[in-house]
């Protein structure tokens, strides 16, 4: 039974310092992982150029971090086992400057309370080391050792065996273990790594570039199939990659997001990643990301969690637009071959390289002033080349609109091959035929195109039509003779009471009797389209949702279901120009990837996955 608190208990007393350890052990020793985090960082924070990690049973048995950094002084050995003890920060104004990982002092006293801990270190320049074991009333003991430090931690939660039973099995443990290594791994490339598990050797990272150390960690696959993210505003910067949304997978296993060189599972980022996401995915699928952002720091607070994995933005909503319109313009990039999702390797089975990203910018802080663009408002540049970057396709869109669907958009020379394809060709070559009625086979200078002319064409409508609604400028088609069908009263009522705002939407729906409902004209963008089904569905979503929140909550979902019902159908014969023109305009589209639901439109196939196919030069 639960004892009862006894509100006449008259002591108040002072908690042993063991037992205050203890306690603050409970918030930053979660489970092994939690303590090599804390010592990895220590490492980090003290210059070191080469890191050894060696765990045993999964960290629980021993964990011993070797690096080269700065060391420690013999006197301050003992100083650095002591809680609230830190040589990271001194007073409030460093603490709201904070650069380093670490900074709280709490870490190695809160080890030291709930497992048998060592430190040998010694400074550089220094006769010879000195070994501390994390022991009441111990002394430093002279030791061999080269310059650095070499923190030992065994028998985790050997006093406290409670808490050792909430540990998972060896395998697991080592898991987290392993995976906050990469994670700091990821932040520091300039740092060479290496873990070992009994042991065995798991991996060594010699220093590199930022794209090297990712690919080391995430794999070639996730390099080459993501986009290189770089951006900054004022104090402000993301850098990184962002895999293409027609690679996306099923967890969020794959999201590393860093905040000034440390690992966080922020809501607002997270937010802002997948409202940029969320225009391009199919179905549930999660993006998988490595996005280093860099502020300054005064506009940031990491003192919010004991394990630091969470932070707190001064301007949250200007790091949420600033990352939001980052991705999305990413994301928006023109189409490149380079980029393109390719068949499964079990087709090719021998695949061409990995694609040689160009390096992004650095992944650590950088002060305001050496930043490219000078703005005093975290975002605001941000906001500033969105808004001029739409401004442009707005433009482009509005001398579009009038033309025909596969009309060419563009200059004659785009649209009519040459003799030979040549490596000046389009990203998407020239139309070759048409494969069943569904898909555009064309030729570029790399090899063959393969584009699902339907979802093409549904991108396309639809960005087209964003652009135009946000402008109010949808232009309309009349009909020469209405499109009439059958219709109930609630219809009827639903399209007399909202006719100015589908008027907005280009539809001119009128009652042409008790039972009937005649399309007088529609988006001149959708008159390919089956008039009869278009408003259909336009009043059905209108009866469900209202006007309101077809026009703002639902304003995607409604454009994007008018581009679906809008776009060339399938199996419909297309002549070679207009192939051409449908190609030109998806080079020409944000987000032509891919189509309103998230599949692809198009993959592509190389000279030399082909001559696999067919074995030549084997």
């Amino acid at each position: 039974m639960r004892p009862h608190y006894n509100p006449r208990m008259p002591t108040i007393a002072r908690l042993p310092d063991l037992l205050i350890s203890q306690i603050a052990a409970g918030e930053v020793v979660e489970r092994p992982a939690s303590v090599l985090k804390e010592l990895l960082e220590n490492s980090l924070d003290a210059g070191s150029t080469a890191i050894q990690v060696h765990l045993e049973e999964g960290g629980v048995k021993l964990i011993r971090i070797t690096d080269d950094g700065c060391g420690i002084a013999r006197d301050q050995l003992a100083l650095a086992l002591t809680r609230h003890a830190t040589s990271k920060i001194t007073t409030l104004d460093d603490l709201e400057h904070v650069n380093t990982l670490g900074f709280r002092g709490e870490a190695l006293a809160s080890v030291a309370s709930v497992a048998r801990l060592s430190i040998s270190s010694r400074e550089r320049g220094a006769g010879h080391a000195w070994k501390l074991k994390g022991e009441s009333g111990a002394e430093p003991e002279p030791v061999a050792l080269m310059a650095g430090t070499v923190v030992e931690m065994r028998d985790l939660y050997y006093n406290t065996p409670a808490r050792r039973k909430f540990l998972k099995s060896e395998s697991t443990e080592f898991a987290h273990c392993a995976d906050a290594v990469r994670r700091l791994a990821l932040t520091r490339p300039d740092v060479a790594i290496s873990l070992s598990h009994n042991g065995r050797s798991l991996f060594q990272l010699a220093p590199a570039d930022a794209p090297r150390r990712i690919a080391d960690i995430l794999g070639d696959d996730f390099l080459a199939a993501s986009r290189a993210v770089d951006a900054a505003a004022g104090p402000i910067s993301l850098a990184g990659f962002a895999i293409d949304p027609t690679r996306a997978g099923e967890t969020k296993d794959g999201q590393y997001v860093f905040v000034n060189g440390r690992f966080v599972r922020d809501k607002v980022i997270g937010h802002a990643l997948r409202e940029a996401y969320r225009d391009v995915l199919h179905g549930s699928r999660q993006p998988a990301v490595c996005l280093f952002l860099s502020i300054d720091p005064a506009l940031l607070d990491v003192n919010v969690h004991p394990a630091k994995t969470e932070v707190r933005f001064r301007d949250s909503r200007a790091v949420h637009q600033f990352v939001f319109h980052a991705l999305q313009r990413t994301l928006a990039a023109p189409v490149q071959v380079s980029a393109a999702p390719t068949l499964a390797t079990a087709v090719a089975p021998n695949p061409p390289p990995a694609v040689d990203h160009p390096a992004p910018a650095q992944f650590r802080y950088t002060p305001p002033h050496q930043h490219s663009l000078g703005v005093a408002e975290p975002g605001a540049a941000a906001y500033l080349a969105f808004a001029q970057a739409a401004q442009r396709i707005g433009q482009s869109t509005a001398a579009a609109e009038t033309r025909p669907a596969f009309l060419p958009a563009t200059p004659v020379d785009r649209d009519t091959p040459p003799a030979s394809t040549s490596a000046e060709s389009p990203p998407l070559g020239y139309a070759l035929a048409q494969l069943h009625g569904i898909y555009i086979l064309a030729q570029n200078a790399a090899g063959l195109i393969l584009v699902d002319m339907h979802a093409a064409h549904e991108r396309i409508l639809y960005e087209k039509l964003k652009t135009a609604f946000d402008a109010r400028e949808i232009a309309s088609q009349q009909l020469l003779i209405p499109a009439v069908f059958s219709a109930d009263a609630l219809d009827i009522a639903a399209v007399e009471e909202h006719g100015d705002a589908l008027v907005e939407l280009g539809f001119q729906i009128t009652p042409l009797g008790p039972n009937q409902l005649g399309v007088r004209a529609l988006p001149a963008l959708l008159q390919s389209g089956d008039p009869t089904a278009l408003a259909r569905r336009l009043i059905a979503e209108l009866r469900e949702h209202g006007i309101s929140q077809l026009i703002t909550a639902r304003r995607n979902e409604l454009l994007a279901t008018m581009a679906c019902h809008g776009a060339v159908r399938a199996r419909r014969q297309l002549t070679v120009p207009e192939m051409n023109a449908l190609l030109r305009q998806m080079e020409d589209t944000e987000r032509a990837g891919q189509c309103n639901h998230g599949r692809p439109t198009w993959t592509a196939l190389s000279l030399a996955q082909l001559d696999s196919l067919f074995l030549r030069g084997q």
